[in-house]
């Protein structure tokens, strides 16, 4: 398993810049929407951190704005639509991980951080939304992973290696929110996904995102056998990633029956286990840096078998 974590260190050499790139090995299970909806699956957290470190955690983003009071906060939803009664992302998840923190920072292991990536998907980009986001991001600094912002964006700086690693998407308004308005000299807290269409890593773009239809053609529901193309074509992709500099991850790679799901969405269904395994086993081998999925206990173990 190939997990490319690309620290950056820039060094002066008789008066020219030298990149050196320390490289660490590890594939991520992205423990897929885990967070509850309606009221159910409140134990999805739970779950994906049962499964072991290090675990990827997806947490979907909205803004909720109370029209009796005027008050408006950010909630977990994967609707831009909300009542205000889900949770939020400081008391679902930051709160819940501080034990595991706190702990890691005391025994200070660098060589396993970081333990936690917390994948960022806004459902809503209104820029009290993001603010609120970043303000919050910065009670917990200490806790994150982060690179000192430059006055160009093409120059990538070293990685500070925190227990907590923050993506978020690859709109511009998150990027005029979580690099433009950090001053020069200052931390960047949250890294974005590269735009598909013209893939480059920078100081914040630091991560390739893709719906696993750039794979089988038709993705999940229309997927026929997993054949040697599509390994190949996998493959590339992976390497092309990495080549760049990019950590790279594919959604969302759930097989099961109707019956099974626990609030899945259908349209990422490979319809059985067996076919959604074949996939995970050729992902994992390919090196895919964070597959996400919905079962995170039956990835888990598979991924232990492969490892």
């Amino acid at each position: 398993m190939e997990f490319i974590s690309l620290i950056h260190l820039r060094v002066n050499k008789e008066n020219m810049s030298v990149l050196i790139l320390f490289l660490a090995a590890r594939v991520v299970l992205d423990a897929h929407n885990c967070y509850p909806y309606d009221g159910q699956w409140k134990d999805r957290i739970e779950r994906a951190l049962g499964t072991g470190l290090p675990i990827a955690v997806e947490q979907d983003l909205a803004w909720h704005m109370d029209p009796a009071t005027g008050k408006a906060w950010s909630v977990l939803s994967h609707e831009a639509h909300t009542t205000g009664d889900e949770p939020t992302l400081q008391a679902y998840f930051f709160e819940r991980v501080r034990p595991i923190v706190e702990t890691a920072l005391k025994r200070n292991d660098r060589s396993t951080w970081p333990l936690i990536t917390l994948n960022l998907d806004f459902k809503t980009e209104e820029p009290a939304h993001l603010h609120a986001v970043w303000l919050l991001l910065k009670k917990y600094e200490s806790w994150l992973t982060s690179a000192e912002r430059g006055a160009r964006a093409d120059e990538v700086k070293q990685l500070d290696i925190r227990p907590i690693l923050v993506l978020t998407g690859e709109s511009d308004a998150q990027e005029a929110a979580f690099h433009d308005a950090v001053p020069v000299g200052n931390r960047l807290l949250v890294f974005g996904a590269g735009h598909p269409t013209h893939l480059a890593e920078t100081n914040y773009r630091r991560w390739w995102n893709n719906p696993w239809s750039v794979v089988e053609e038709g993705g999940q529901v229309h997927a026929g056998d997993w054949t040697t193309a599509d390994n190949q074509h996998l493959t590339s992709m992976v390497d092309k990633a990495h080549r760049l500099g990019l950590w790279i991850r594919f959604y969302t790679l759930n097989g099961h029956s109707p019956s099974e799901s626990l609030g899945w969405s259908a349209e990422y269904n490979f319809g059985s286990h067996e076919a959604a395994r074949s996939r995970w086993e050729a992902a994992i081998r390919a090196g895919v840096d964070f597959i996400a999925t919905d079962q995170y206990e039956e990835f888990a173990a598979i991924e232990r078998e492969v490892r």
